[in-house]
């Protein structure tokens, strides 16, 4: 019988980051607001990209220094989870002690670390994009105003542009990135399902490299009563590598559109022989 041991969950480190780019939105909205609209120049645009170009440089450092904590601490929760479940270790605590990266894990984890990086590096990108578009046409939208009218920098704009403007430069930080499923997601939001997926991912495949090193060869899905369609997955016994023995589905062969998808919490037990489970 596999041993019940808590899963890892990454609940609060991936809350530590969240509200790292939900601090840094909160600057570049200050900062934007603090513009003068109704007397921009080109220097006025040049500090202000200034400014937040600072931001999201201090806010890229930080989520770099994260994932490189992060994801090898999940790397080391999946494979612990695999020596208890084998039988290497009574506790996680245990496994941790002796946790060793094996070749195909290091490997994994140098390039879950990257493709995490290279993903939020992303969101920043395109809030930096989107900042500079919205300061460059509130800039144009200024100084055209100004000059078709003849107004001053002591008189106020019309209504309507002033608005305008304030429109532009508040929707430049709402959308953070649009996904391969054409949807919109605010930079925090895009961030919190990103972390919480690469973690999960990244303690279920390195549970999936150890035991497969390990020669365990077959895993079960767990179980918590989803409501998606995940729940025809639950409990399913499965191959880790396709040339195992036995009339089971290989892992990598399920649909990720319906189980192990993003902020999926379901995860795999290792197990060395199936047919103990079939009784």
């Amino acid at each position: 019988m596999t041993p019940l041991i808590p899963e890892p969950t990454y609940n609060y480190e991936v809350a530590v980051l969240v509200r790292a780019y939900k601090n840094a939105i909160l600057a570049i909205s200050a900062e934007l607001s603090r513009l003068d609209l109704t007397a921009m120049s080109r220097a006025n645009s040049r500090a202000a990209l200034a400014e937040v170009a600072a931001i999201l440089r201090g806010l890229n450092t930080e989520s770099a220094e994260w994932v490189a904590k992060h994801i090898p601490l999940a790397a080391t929760d999946g494979i612990a989870l695999a020596i208890v479940n084998l039988g290497a270790a009574e506790t996680l605590e245990e496994a941790k002690k002796i946790v060793k990266f094996n070749r195909i894990n290091r490997e994994f984890v140098a390039s879950a670390v990257a493709d995490t990086q290279a993903d939020l590096l992303a969101v920043t990108q395109n809030v930096d994009r989107r900042v500079k578009l919205a300061i460059r046409q509130a800039t144009a939208d200024s100084m055209r105003a100004n000059l078709s009218r003849g107004i001053n920098g002591n008189r106020t704009l019309n209504a309507d542009i002033l608005q305008r403007m304030k429109k532009t430069l508040g929707s430049a930080v709402d959308t953070g990135i649009i996904d391969a499923a054409s949807r919109r997601w605010a930079p925090e939001n895009y961030v919190k399902m990103l972390t919480r997926t690469k973690m999960a991912t990244t303690q279920r495949e390195s549970t999936i490299n150890e035991a497969v090193g390990r020669g365990a060869y077959y895993g079960v899905i767990s179980k918590h009563n989803a409501v998606d369609k995940c729940r025809e997955y639950e409990g399913m016994i499965v191959k880790l590598t396709p040339d195992a023995p036995g009339n089971y589905r290989y892992i990598g062969d399920l649909p990720r559109n319906e189980i192990f998808h993003p902020c999926c919490a379901h995860v795999v037990t290792a197990i060395r022989d199936p047919k103990l489970l079939e009784r």
